[in-house]
C-alpha cells in the first residue's frame, strides 16, 4: 500500500461498495484510504506493499470473514501491530466481543456516523504513533546500553592485559580468532557474536595475580605457577554467575580456557566435551596468540611454528575438530595478526 505524504494509509474492507464509498468520503481529508471488497483481497493487498497504518474491517463478509482476517493479521509479524477497528451491525454484542478476542482495538457500528468514524480513526492512529515512538525509544536506549556494556567489557579485558605488560591488542586478536573459529564450525551468528564479545574477559582473573609473577622474565617456580593458575578461578568469581548469555559465557571462558582435551589442564582437569565449547574454542585462540606474541618470559614464535604446535597438540591439548578448523583458517588468522599488531617495544 502507498500513502500520500502527511496522510496515514488506511485500508477499508467491506463487501458492500456503498459502505466503502462512505468510509472513503468521510476520511478523504485526513487519510489515504484504500479499499478491499473481501477478506482475501485485503490480505493480498497488505502482503503486496507497506502495511497500512490502520484497518477498518467488516466482520460479516462472505468467504474469509473479518474475524479470520484479523486472526491471520495477528499471526503475521509484518501485520500484527496494525490496529484493526471492526465494522459491526448496530448493537451486535456477540460480534463486538468476538472482535476484541480476535485482536481488534475498537469497533464502529453501522450505519456510520461521520464524527464517530473520524474520532475513532484519529484516536487509534495517534495511539499507534505513540506506541511506535516509545518502541523506537526503547530500541535506541537498549542499543546504547549494549554498546556501553560491551565497551566496559573490552576495557576490563584490556585492564587485565596491561597487568602482564600486554598492549591490549591481544584481547582483540583472541576475540577475532574465537569468532572466526566458532563460525567455521557452524555456530549461529548470535552465538558467534556473544563469543566475540565474551572472549576479551578470558584473562580478567589476572587482576588478582601479583605483578611479580605476571612480569617475571624467567620461568615460574612451583609455588608461583600454582598462584598463576588461580587466575582462572579468580576470573570466574569476578564475573560471577549470570542469566545474561554474554556474561555467563564470559564466566565460563575465564574459568575453562586452560582446560585441555586430554584432561591435563586446569583448574578442574576437565576432559573432552566436559569443557564447555566456548572454553575449548578460546583455548585454541589464546594459545596461538600467546605463542606468537612477546611476553615477559619469552619472545614471539614464528607463525609457522605456532601453527605446527596447534597441529601436533590436536587430541591432547585441543579438540581435534577445533584444531583442524583453526589450521584451515590460516590466511584469515594471519590477516588479523597483521591488522592488530602489538606496538613496537622501546
Amino acid at each position: 500500500m502507498t500513502s500520500t505524504p502527511g496522510k496515514a494509509a488506511v485500508l477499508a474492507v467491506d463487501d458492500t461498495a456503498t459502505n466503502l464509498a462512505m468510509l472513503k468520503a468521510i476520511l478523504r481529508e485526513e487519510c489515504e484510504v484504500a479499499t478491499a471488497a473481501s477478506g482475501e483481497e485485503a490480505l493480498r493487498r497488505m502482503a503486496e506493499g507497506t502495511p497500512p497504518a490502520l484497518v477498518l474491517l467488516d466482520i460479516g463478509m462472505p468467504g474469509l470473514d473479518g474475524l479470520e482476517v484479523c486472526r491471520r493479521m495477528k499471526l503475521d509479524p509484518r501485520l500484527n501491530r496494525v490496529p484493526v477497528i471492526f465494522i459491526t451491525a448496530h448493537g451486535d454484542i456477540a460480534d463486538e466481543a468476538a472482535g476484541f478476542e480476535a485482536g481488534a482495538v475498537d469497533y464502529i457500528a453501522k450505519p456510520f456516523s461521520a464524527s464517530v468514524v473520524k474520532a475513532r480513526v484519529r484516536t487509534h492512529l495517534a495511539l499507534a504513533d505513540q506506541r511506535r515512538s516509545l518502541e523506537n525509544e526503547v530500541v535506541t536506549r537498549t542499543k546504547e546500553l549494549k554498546r556501553s556494556r560491551l565497551e566496559i567489557i573490552r576495557r576490563l579485558g584490556r585492564a587485565a592485559g596491561y597487568r602482564d605488560d600486554d598492549s591490549g591488542m591481544s584481547i582483540i586478536r583472541v576475540s577475532h580468532y574465537a569468532a572466526m573459529l566458532g563460525r567455521a564450525i557452524g555456530l549461529d551468528e548470535e552465538t558467534v557474536d556473544t563469543l566475540y564479545h565474551a572472549a576479551p574477559l578470558h584473562d580478567i582473573g589476572k587482576i588478582g595475580i601479583p605483578e611479580s609473577i605476571l612480569r617475571k622474565p624467567g620461568a615460574l617456580n612451583d609455588e608461583e605457577w600454582r598462584t598463576m593458575k588461580e587466575h582462572t578461578t579468580i576470573g570466574a568469581l569476578i564475573i560471577g554467575k549470570h542469566e545474561d548469555p554474554l556474561l555467563e559465557m564470559a564466566r565460563v571462558i575465564a574459568w575453562t580456557h586452560h582446560e585441555k582435551w586430554d584432561g591435563s589442564g586446569y583448574p578442574q582437569g576437565l576432559e573432552g566435551e566436559d569443557t564447555p565449547l566456548a572454553g575449548r574454542i578460546v583455548a585454541v585462540a589464546d594459545v596461538f596468540d600467546s605463542l606468537t606474541s612477546v611476553r615477559p618470559y619469552k619472545g614471539a614464535w614464528e607463525t609457522d611454528k605456532a601453527f605446527d604446535l596447534i597441529r601436533k597438540a590436536a587430541g591432547t591439548h585441543f579438540e581435534p575438530r577445533l584444531a583442524e578448523a583453526f589450521l584451515a583458517l590460516e590466511s584469515d588468522i594471519l590477516a588479523v595478526r597483521d591488522k592488530y599488531p602489538d606496538p613496537p617495544a622501546f
